[in-house]
């Protein structure tokens, strides 16, 4: 999808628009996991989500490549959203962004606040993408997917800045929405030659990944009830879930209880 040498000029991209986001040690979560753990605080970012990176890569080259498209359209619970918004807002094109209804009020304000038309449709994110991508047809308007090669090499840049701060990682978790987090890590992984295990998150009650992951093909779900709003996906990428299959050792699937079982032994490494 990219190389090294593309990664490193995405990060030159996203470092003109915000500074690498910290990476900590965390004594008392290592203490109660009986491990070392370091966690990557992407929500240092201007949107409080890791996603900023890619919308700032996808818009750069949109703009060099194709300056005179008429405007952006797309489809979010929020950070996804998020990230375009601020994106063309930095390079002056209007975008418009669909949410369903019942969306996060507080996401919804940044993107309005970043300067999105912000549209309510349907019950789920499925719903609010399948109208976004007609209204992109019907007003020949640029339709930006979840998952794209620059969307991807965008995101990886936080793998890139995470694995050369702590390249003996063992173990790194990262939860999957669309799946571009979690592929940007595994491409990263595999760029700098590092054999960090990667782990991919679901919840229980949004496993369409973690089912997929299982059957070896996509597997829709109906529905995606999660706390998580940026992780409620029913319907995987095929793209991104080839990457995930080749690249990742498991998926696991959390509850909402505090303390949910299995896959609490000793890591690593935690993002």
């Amino acid at each position: 999808m990219f190389d090294l040498q593309q990664l490193v000029h995405a990060r030159a991209i996203v470092g003109a628009a915000m500074p690498p986001t910290p990476a900590h040690l965390w004594p008392l979560l290592s203490e109660r996991l009986g491990a070392t753990v370091i966690v990557k605080h992407e929500n240092h970012t201007p949107t409080g989500a890791f996603k900023v990176r890619g919308g700032l890569v996808y818009v750069d080259r949109l703009k060099r490549e194709r300056p005179h498209t008429a405007g952006l359209i797309s489809a979010t619970t929020g950070n996804h959203g998020q990230s375009i918004a601020l994106a063309a807002s930095r390079y002056r094109m209007p975008v418009t962004i669909f949410v369903p209804h019942g969306n996060s009020v507080e996401k919804n304000r940044a993107m309005r606040a970043f300067g999105a038309n912000l549209v309510e449709h349907g019950e789920d994110f499925q719903s609010a993408r399948e109208e976004a991508e007609r209204r992109a047809k019907r007003d020949e308007l640029e339709f930006v997917p979840s998952f794209h090669p620059d969307l991807v090499t965008g995101v990886a840049t936080y793998a890139f800045e995470l694995l050369q701060k702590a390249p003996d990682l063992d173990v790194l978790y990262v939860p999957i929405g669309q799946g571009s987090g979690i592929c940007g890590c595994i491409l990263a992984r595999d760029l700098l030659g590092l054999t960090t295990e990667i782990v991919g998150v679901q919840s229980t009650e949004a496993p369409s990944y973690a089912l997929s992951f299982a059957a070896g093909t996509v597997v829709r779900t109906n529905s995606s009830d999660t706390l998580a709003d940026g992780m409620a996906t029913r319907v995987p990428d095929a793209d991104a879930l080839a990457i995930i299959r080749k690249g990742a050792s498991r998926i696991v699937q959390v509850d909402r209880r505090r303390d949910p079982p299995g896959d609490q032994g000793a890591v690593d490494g935690y993002a």
